[in-house]
This record gives C-alpha cells, structure tokens and sequence, in this order.
C-alpha cells in the first residue's frame, strides 16, 4: 500500500512539474494537473492541498535530485582531492539541467526566492555536510591540510553556489579547454587547502 502512495504522490509532482516548466506556475492549475495525470481532484487533494503545497513537494523533489547526484560522487572509489573536483562540476552540471529541463518554472523559483528558502537551506546542509566528509577523508590521508573542515566546507560550497549563473549562462571557462579549466579549478579550491603539491610554500 505504502509504495502505492509512494508512486502517485511522485507521480503527481513530475506531471505538476511538467506542467509549470512548460506553462509557469501562475498559468497552472490543480484541476490541470488533475487532469494531466489521470488521477482526479479527489485524489489530488489528497496529498496536496493546494498548488503551493505541490509546487514546495518539486522543488524538493528537484533538490533532493541534487543530493544524490553529489552522494554518488563521495561514494566513489576515487582520491578526495580528484573527488572534490568531480563534486563540484558535478553539482554545476546537474543545477545547469535543472534549469534546462524546467523552462518556465526557472524564472518561478527564482522569484519565489524566499517561498523555496526553507528547502534551499535543507539542501544546502546536506550539500556542505558531503564536502565535509571528503575533506575529512583527504585530511585522514594526509591530502589536504586544514585548520578549520567546518569553515572550509561552507567556503567552498558558497564559492561553488556563487558561481551557478554564469556557469549556467556559459561565461565560466571561455576559451578554455577542459584541461584548463580544471587547473583553474584545482588552483582557486586547493589553494584555499593548502595542498603542497599544488601551491609552492
């Protein structure tokens, strides 16, 4: 029974979520997105009670997507400061088709900045909480060497957040191959860490 819910509730946020990319959320109404999905009003309203209420269940739907994109980096089976620099493309990359994929809804959460900032908190813990872990990790294989995890975490998840709309916009890198822009990379991050190897003392 409780998968059952599980797979309407989710379905229900990806047509709602359809439907505000391609009409906006102002344009969208409970009774289209009854109607998308096949499921009725009666159901609709059972899990969501009004479009505000599904609007809040894709935002987290889209951020939570985020998280475990990044989850599936620290995962990996790779060198923390290699891991670092996947993290960070990797976060950059999926925002980038975030965006893409949901047209119109873009321009709602944007304006909406302060309906979604409870999520965008969540997912931003979650997010500073994964960069720990790695530093940690490169600590414990003496590949970084930082004073304060905590402080750096949050740093280099500001700087990487800092830089989302011009990398989503293409003005990051220009003229830069791949090999070149990861030294860019590499330079800006691990000089924050001090990593030896990296910036002369």
């Amino acid at each position: 029974m409780t998968v059952t819910v599980s797979r309407t509730k989710a379905k229900l946020v990806e047509v709602a979520r359809q439907l505000f990319a391609r009409m906006g959320l102002e344009n969208t109404t409970m009774n289209d997105i009854a109607l998308a999905s096949k499921k009725g009003r009666r159901t609709l309203y059972t899990y969501f009670k009004s479009k505000e209420d599904i609007y809040m269940a894709v935002v987290e739907s889209e951020l939570e997507l985020l998280s475990k994109t990044m989850k599936q980096v620290v995962d990996k089976k790779i060198s923390p400061d290699r891991k670092i620099i996947e993290m960070i493309y990797t976060r950059l990359d999926a925002v980038k088709e975030v965006v893409y994929r949901n047209g119109t809804l873009r321009a709602d959460f944007f304006r909406d900045i302060w309906l979604v900032e409870k999520e965008r908190k969540r997912f931003d813990a979650k997010e500073i909480q994964l960069f720990k872990s790695v530093l940690a990790e490169g600590m414990k294989e003496g590949i970084f060497q930082i004073d304060d995890i905590d402080v750096t975490a949050e740093l280099i998840h500001y700087c990487v957040k800092g830089i989302e709309v011009p990398y989503i916009r293409g003005q990051i890198g220009v003229g830069l191959t791949n090999e070149e822009l990861d030294k860019a990379v590499v330079n800006i991050i691990f000089g924050a860490l001090r990593r030896k190897d990296i910036i002369n003392p």
